[in-house]
């Protein structure tokens, strides 16, 4: 439990309430603070995994809370910048996509773990989480940004990125799990 990759897949659910917080005070300073604990929250996501692989020190809680961290962070920031109004109009549906998808991936996996069956990820997955975590980034920053940079614009055309993006790799997670289900369905009727 105490291992160094768990601690810091539990500093990044301790992270969201702090950047959540921050989000809400909403002024320059504060929203920088928010991006600044994010993008350290963002680090420990890939640095948990490796050093878990690297000191083979994986094991069955790092399994199970990175995956519900991750699914954390990115939902609360989302409810947070839809609240706080950092993201608006028709981006509130890209958020929107990448929510529901977060769910339905819980939930798939979920149900194929009573099946014993692992849903490795895949390759676009790993980049729709990293264009997702850029889009939340410059978002967070929104109106602070540098004048040179629209902070704004490009975490929503990042948004909408990691949407299509997620929609994509939502599909290939249902079909892997609807080909489960079949299977099981036709199990049980024999």
């Amino acid at each position: 439990m105490m291992s160094l990759p768990n601690i810091l897949t539990m500093s990044r659910i301790a992270a969201i309430p702090l950047i959540v917080g921050f989000l809400y005070l909403n002024s320059d300073f504060w929203s920088w603070a928010a991006f600044v604990i994010y993008a350290l929250a963002c680090i420990t996501d890939y640095f948990d995994g490796y050093i878990a692989r690297r000191m083979e020190r994986v094991s069955a809680m790092g399994r199970f809370l990175d995956p519900i961290a991750d699914k954390l962070l990115v939902a609360a920031i989302i409810l947070v910048l839809v609240a706080t109004h950092h993201i608006v109009g028709w981006t509130t549906l890209a958020a929107l996509i990448i929510l529901c998808r977060e769910i339905l991936v819980s939930g798939l996996r979920e149900f194929l773990a009573e099946l014993r069956v692992g849903v490795p990820v895949s390759v676009l997955a790993k980049w729709k989480t990293m264009v997702q975590m850029v889009a939340l980034g410059f978002l967070i920053i929104g109106e602070a940004g540098p004048a040179a940079i629209d902070c704004p614009l490009i975490g929503r055309v990042l948004i909408w990125i990691a949407a299509a993006l997620t929609l994509i790799t939502g599909y290939d997670y249902l079909i892997v799990g609807l080909k489960h289900m079949a299977a099981d369905d036709r199990r049980d009727a024999a």
